[in-house]
């Protein structure tokens, strides 16, 4: 990686318990805290044709590593953001097996992901693509 340049890695899908992000890059040295980050998240809750969800969702990024004492160590910097509406989701977003039948969504919506990620990793439900190509992914950049 380039001196100067930042690499961003995200994990979590819409729905799912929560969401994780590295990033890559910046520089030991530099102050930085959970309620630095609560302002952007603020932020983003925000503007025009914002959804339902924006009300429950109170995003709070918890910062898990690179980052001691309120300054940044050079190293990746990890956070998490919780879901809070996962419970609502238990069973259709469960990362182990369930024992009920969970209905599959086959309808596919224009503009959006749906057809090119279903295509590409062959999938016969696109629920694996919609729940990560999600504005709510956005909470992760």
């Amino acid at each position: 990686m380039a001196m100067g340049s930042f690499r961003f890695l995200t994990a979590g899908e819409s729905h799912g318990k929560g969401l994780t992000m590295v990033v890559e890059g910046v520089p030991a040295g530099l102050p930085l805290g959970e309620d630095d980050i609560a302002g952007d998240l603020r932020r983003r809750q925000g503007g025009y044709g914002r959804g339902g969800r924006m009300k429950i969702e109170k995003d709070r990024a918890e910062i898990t590593s690179g980052v001691r004492h309120g300054f940044t160590l050079g190293s990746p910097i990890a956070m998490w953001v919780e879901n809070k509406d996962f419970a609502n989701w238990g069973d259709r977003m469960a990362v182990h097996p369930v024992d009920i039948e969970i209905e599959k969504v086959t309808r596919l919506r224009p503009g959006h992901a749906d057809l090119p990620g279903a295509q590409k990793y062959d999938f016969d439900d696109v629920r694996n693509v919609l729940e990560r190509a999600s504005a709510r992914e956005t909470t992760a950049r």
